[in-house]
């Protein structure tokens, strides 16, 4: 799901996180939005990102903050207690 949106090389902007396909480094983004900028401007100013990736990135944060991170394998069960 994510490797089609960030990329990461030393080629491309010194190996900062990049919207695939674009040299757009992932944190303009978020500075975008903590600055109460919307999406769209965000697109309007970037119009090599697409829609669906910002989408694809935010869902991937979202679901990576809450805990709600998808199993690598369907039996597998994830513990976010205290194991200590």
């Amino acid at each position: 799901m994510i490797a089609g949106v960030i990329t990461i090389s030393p080629e491309i902007q010194s190996g900062t996180p990049v919207f695939a396909g674009t040299r757009v480094p992932i944190k303009i983004l978020f500075d975008y939005l903590k600055g109460g900028d919307t999406i769209e401007e965000f697109l309007n100013d970037f119009p090599s990102v697409r829609r669906e990736q910002v989408e694809q990135l935010l869902e991937f944060v979202e679901n990576l903050v809450t805990f709600n991170i998808p199993p690598a394998h369907p039996t597998q069960r994830f513990n976010t207690r205290n194991t200590r």
